[in-house]
């Protein structure tokens, strides 16, 4: 195939649009998907830490103790570890779930 004609450059023409400084793309961060139904429900099921946020709303999680029994293990699978760090803010008067939270954790990440 052959290739396109395209002018010489002459040395002797300066074009400013050649030595413009290129956009700069920040590093986008990297987020984890959201938490598997299996971790929500087993937060929701054998939750044993409940902390009033006023309102008529509680944070749910689940201690390391909780995380320890082996109903707990068998409902999350492999999962364990991200459930230490999953917590679910929960409307007492609607009884639904208002947000999933997830703390940050640098093993995870890596």
């Amino acid at each position: 195939m052959a290739t396109r004609f395209q002018p010489r450059r002459r040395p002797d023409r300066f074009s400013p649009a050649r030595f413009a400084p290129r956009p700069v793309q920040t590093p986008q961060p990297r987020t984890l998907p959201l938490p598997p139904a299996a971790v929500v429900d087993a937060i929701l099921r054998f939750r044993d830490v409940e902390v009033d946020q006023g309102g008529q709303r509680t944070l749910l999680r689940l201690s390391d103790r909780a995380l320890r029994e082996p109903q707990v293990v068998a409902a999350l699978g492999g999962d364990t570890r991200r459930a230490a760090n999953v917590a679910i803010l929960w409307n007492e008067r609607e009884s639904e779930i208002i947000r999933v939270l997830e703390g940050s954790d640098a093993r995870l990440a890596a």
